[in-house]
């Protein structure tokens, strides 16, 4: 056994991933079912040398991320549903004056202020800007404690790689669960980046740096926003991550993320039990969506199910991906309510008999 397992929290592990990913600054707000990522953060930033501050409100907190990052400091609050929508009009100016930061969404039920159980009902937010504009969010779902962890470390990198806010999108079930992981006890090397464009004074330069999202001239916004989408085009190309399981013979495939995904691949080995050949496609990024993977496997497959927590958000994603005349399904809960991996084995079952009916 690796001496670095151990049992660990999932808001736990985003705390020590966000330690650990090189994180300078943390500005929050308190709100369920999250609250034991500040909570945590409150001694690991200090006795790190960095800062935490407990702010006033997530509006608030949203706008001490824009100006930390300006200063070229790797930045971050984490909230959940409710709180992440109070943020929205400030992470729209993060994404427009090209900034980078992390974003943690432990989503609870919604809409309005819903319950504090776990739910997938945020998708459309985190991954088709949910602020103003047109912008774009890189968004990581973890599965597991491990990755609620090693998300968070490389949401930095990513986020500083391409000056663009990253989500790392968990749920109240995500959070709450305990489980093993390989978590080193302390912090790795964080190799520098150069920021260029921080507003640090002048540093040799000869005129100071500008962080900005307001451009009133039509054609110079015009071009502001094609830059941005180059910027997301080359995120597209380069980052769709995924994980597959059982999908060597599968003849039949389940879509599922995050905590719908831990169901889903224990629904489809009660299936397998059963003689039904089914396979597990997890988006791990959800924005980039992977759908150039997705589709090559829809394409050895008859029929596709898709599973989540919610009315059917990432369902658009996968019928977008599917192959000409491929059969999309869904089956969703809303609210909170995490159905049995029987259940979900019995709607595979009912989809199957669906298409040879």
């Amino acid at each position: 056994m690796s001496d670095t397992r151990r049992l660990v929290k999932g808001n736990e592990a985003l705390a020590i991933g966000a330690v650990h990913g090189g994180c300078e600054c943390f500005f929050g707000y308190p709100i369920t079912p999250q609250n034991e990522v500040p909570e945590l953060l409150s001694s690991l930033m200090p006795a790190h040398g960095r800062v935490f501050l407990q702010a006033e409100s997530e509006v608030a907190s949203i706008n001490m991320i824009y100006g930390a990052a300006a200063a070229g400091k790797r930045a971050m609050s984490s909230s959940s549903s409710p709180g992440i929508s109070l943020m929205m009009e400030g992470l729209s100016y993060i994404a427009g004056a090209e900034l980078p930061c992390v974003l943690i969404n432990v989503m609870r039920g919604g809409p309005g202020l819903g319950n504090i159980a776990a739910s997938q009902s945020d998708y459309f937010q985190a991954t088709k800007g949910g602020g103003h504009g047109d912008y774009r969010c890189i968004c990581l779902a973890p599965w597991n404690v491990q990755e609620m962890y090693e998300h968070t470390r490389i949401a930095f990198d990513l986020a500083d790689r391409y000056r663009v806010p990253v989500f790392v999108l968990a749920d109240a079930v995500l959070g709450s669960m305990m489980e093993p992981a390989d978590i080193p006890e302390q912090p790795p090397p964080i190799q520098p980046i150069e920021k260029p464009w921080a507003t640090v004074g002048l540093n040799g330069r000869s005129k100071h740096n500008i962080v900005n999202s307001l451009y009133l001239e039509p054609e110079v916004l015009s071009d502001h926003n094609e830059k941005l989408q180059v910027c997301y085009r080359k995120i597209t190309a380069q980052e769709q991550r995924f994980d597959t399981r059982l999908t060597e013979d599968a003849e039949y495939l389940l879509v599922a993320y995050g905590i719908s995904a831990r169901v889903a691949y224990s629904a489809a080995k009660l299936a397998r039990a059963e003689g039904i050949r089914v396979g597990l496609f997890r988006p791990v990024t959800c924005w980039p969506y992977p759908s150039e993977a997705l589709r090559k496997i829809m394409s050895r497959a008859k029929g596709t199910l898709v599973f989540e927590l919610s009315a059917g958000q990432m369902l658009e994603d996968a019928r977008l991906a599917a192959p000409g005349d491929h059969p999309v399904a869904f089956f969703g809960k809303m609210g909170g309510v995490l159905p049995t991996p029987a259940q979900v084995a019995d709607e595979i079952r009912k989809f199957v008999e669906g298409l040879h009916g």
